[in-house]
């Protein structure tokens, strides 16, 4: 049963009392579903009650004390052009009339007034508001599925993977063509803070903080802002802006403290330019963010191409790096500590010293911990007791046997909590969602959310499980409700768009077509079955 909905609000302006309570009386209002809300006696006082009661038609008397009704009109339409005005005229004022309706005014009727010629005439003003709503509407959603795209076109960008999104080209991304550089923001404490929340309290906080970037984004010159990792948010700035790198982060971080109360860390990359680069500038900038972890304290850290502190010859092992990384995202236990001792070869063919040796250990600590959080498989792991005993050691042998051991406890955890068939499960409860709500506006953060994975994480395992990135996913079940649709019933191509998820018939059309090399109606005529 739809939403039964609010009448639409009408004001009455004529100096003649008796004129007043014939409309209010002949005309059925209720049937009409109009409300009166308001009655003045002249133009000044019908100005004030426009103020207070927002109208939506406003039927009033072309000739009126203190300020007649084309002036109100002229002043009224300059500050909403969408209120509809009717206006009563004497036979002596035809002239009044035509220039009333040059200015704008919907129509008009003489006096003595038929109630009939009046009822027909609001009649067709509802349609016409009914229209503009309809209308406000369809810009709504167009604007929020632009958005939502997006979005999702930057996310699937900074991930890498930019060939299923190839169907979005006609979002606008020309800002990325000049330079521009990520800040990546984080939530201290992200873990101990979802462990205290709730469910619901989660999807508020994470709700509350996005609302707050995106303003303040706003405010500061960025370009975009787009919820990445859970507890983080990239945003998108203009080349223009690098001098101030810091002092945004820091007016970020502040007005965050400020409206939340919670603590959050941002890290920011060197320039780039092109949208194909946020794959790249994604990892500079979110590494930045490590040098919290030894530094001690939340606060803004600046991607730099520098060496190792202490050195000038040897830069971070990045391959090595990103190798370790893919073990832990696969759950590879037997590669992870290979690699590990891959790492211990490095350092001791390059004679660090302690120090240099210590330093860029934890910092793998760090990128290997984070990839955990991010795979959502973090239990009551302590990063800072890690920390703490390789601080204890005194030789590279004890540091790498500890991270051995550690990870091997973490790795053993993870793969009985996520193993392969509990994966699957997740994925088929995702999959099962989809197919209930395909029709609605549905977003991979909403999606992910309800497996309980991060993005990243639920979109490598999505495509593993099921053949399909979800975006694919989501537009392959639309596209086959809307055949089945097409070839079982009689309803319009525009009425099918909302059935299946698409608010604007016109983009429904383009990715059918695309989907199918037909559009709807063509197909319909090819495939359509006999309906009664």
């Amino acid at each position: 049963m739809g939403v039964q909905q609010e009448n639409y609000k009408v004001i009455l302006v004529d100096d003649e009392p008796i004129i007043l309570r014939s409309l209010k009386m002949a005309i059925p209002w209720n049937d009409l579903q109009l409300d009166i809300v308001g009655e003045a006696r002249n133009g000044e006082a019908a100005l004030r009650l426009i103020s207070e009661s927002s109208p939506h038609i406003i039927i009033s008397d072309i000739r009126m004390p203190v300020i007649d009704g084309i002036t109100l009109m002229k002043e009224v339409l300059s500050r909403n052009s969408k209120l509809i005005f009717i206006f009563i005229s004497g036979y002596g004022e035809f002239e009044y009339a035509r220039e009333a309706l040059r200015q704008g005014a919907f129509d008009y009727l003489l006096k003595p007034i038929d109630h009939e010629e009046l009822t027909e005439m609001l009649t067709r003003a509802k349609a016409r508001l009914d229209q503009q709503k309809e209308n406000d509407q369809l810009l709504h959603s167009v604007h929020m599925l632009s958005l939502l795209a997006r979005e999702r076109m930057f996310a699937e960008f900074t991930l890498g993977n930019p060939r299923p999104l190839q169907h979005l080209q006609w979002l606008e991304n020309s800002e990325l063509e000049g330079d521009y550089f990520m800040a990546v923001v984080q939530l201290d404490d992200y873990a101990s803070l979802t462990a205290k929340w709730s469910a619901e309290e989660k999807r508020l906080w994470l709700f509350a903080i996005r609302n707050i970037t995106e303003e303040w984004s706003m405010e500061n010159g960025g370009l975009t802002v787009f919820p990445f990792h859970n507890g983080e948010w990239i945003i998108l700035f203009p080349g223009s802006l690098s001098n101030e790198k810091v002092s945004l982060g820091e007016n970020l971080t502040r007005s965050i403290k400020r409206y939340s109360k919670l603590s959050c860390s941002v890290g920011i990359s060197r320039n780039t330019r092109g949208i194909d680069q946020l794959s790249t500038i994604y990892p500079l900038a979110a590494k930045a963010l490590y040098q919290r972890f030894y530094s001690g304290q939340a606060g803004v850290y600046i991607d730099e191409d520098k060496l190792i502190p202490g050195s000038r010859e040897i830069k971070y092992p990045k391959e090595l790096e990103a190798a370790l990384i893919d073990s832990i995202r696969t759950l590879n236990l037997e590669r992870m500590l290979t690699l590990f001792d891959e790492m211990s070869a490095f350092i001791e063919v390059q004679a660090f010293p302690k120090e240099i040796a210590e330093r860029l250990i934890i910092e793998m600590v760090v990128v290997l911990y984070r990839q955990f959080e991010h795979l959502n498989l973090l239990a009551d792991w302590s990063l800072d007791g890690l920390l703490g005993k390789l601080h204890t050691l005194e030789t590279l042998n004890e540091m790498i046997d500890a991270l051995k051991q550690e990870f091997r406890e973490w790795m053993l955890q993870s793969n009985k909590t996520v193993t392969r068939e509990d994966g699957r499960s997740v994925i088929e409860k995702a999959i099962r969602y989809i197919d209930s709500n395909y029709h609605k506006d549905l977003s991979i953060e909403e999606v992910s959310e309800l497996a309980d994975l991060s993005i990243s994480h639920f979109c490598t395992l999505f495509k593993q499980i099921s053949g399909y990135t979800f975006l694919e996913y989501v537009t392959n079940c639309r596209m086959e409700k809307a055949k089945y649709i097409l070839q079982n019933s009689n309803v319009k191509v525009y009425q099918i768009a909302p059935l299946v998820g698409y608010q604007d018939s016109r983009y429904f059309t383009q990715v059918f077509k695309r989907a199918t090399g037909k559009t709807p109606t063509e197909y319909r005529e090819q495939n359509a079955k006999e309906v009664n």
